[in-house]
């Protein structure tokens, strides 16, 4: 069975923090690749700034297209919206009943799990794999990390904020070192953002 970690997110641009991070948590578990779910709308955030879901799926793909064990993933395109993870998930099974699923999360997520859908059903049937955030206010986290199916890696803390990012692009800044260099090309060409 093919271990692999799914990375969910509005990659609204995707940037050179999630690279870092997807890179080490490779390295440092048992995945054996992650794949960056771009999420068409998170439920818990506002449309107003976000990307046509297909450029910011290109974006993804551009962004890995050298790492082999990083893939991109529009599975959410097809799915209800807006999109739950747990859904996701069990049509993710069913698709691929040889692969095992595991979710890479901020340690901020794992604060607001209790609001997510049917989240118990979520930590009993997979794997977390949660890093460290050092915005994340240390509230409530600590009855999961006592959770078998929950682990803390000590992963790098990168805290660049794809808001920022666009605040910066509006505002005619260089973003270009936080971004992967096709990403960079590919936004340098376009009005997004701006």
């Amino acid at each position: 069975m093919k271990k692999v970690g799914l990375f969910f997110g509005s990659f609204n641009p995707i940037h050179i923090g999630h690279l870092i991070l997807s890179n080490y948590i490779l390295e440092n578990t048992d995945l054996e690749e992650i794949w960056f779910v771009v999420s068409p709308q998170n439920p818990f955030k506002s449309k107003a700034n976000l990307l046509d879901e297909y450029n910011r799926l290109e974006m993804v793909n551009l962004a890995v297209q050298s790492y082999s064990k990083l893939k991109a993933s529009d599975i959410e395109f097809s799915l209800p919206r807006p999109s739950y993870t747990i859904d996701t998930l069990t049509y993710l099974h069913e698709k691929y009943p040889d692969h095992g699923f595991c979710l890479i999360m901020g340690e901020d997520n794992l604060e607001s799990l209790p609001k997510w859908k049917n989240y118990e059903q979520l930590i009993a049937n997979h794997e977390l794999i949660v890093y460290p955030r050092v915005f994340a206010e240390k509230k409530n986290t600590d009855q999961y990390l006592q959770d078998v199916n929950i682990h803390l890696v000590k992963a790098p803390i990168v805290e660049l904020s794809a808001t920022e990012i666009r605040d910066m692009i509006k505002a005619g800044k260089n973003v270009r070192p936080m971004l992967p260099p096709e990403v960079f090309e590919y936004l340098e060409g376009s009005n997004f953002y701006k």
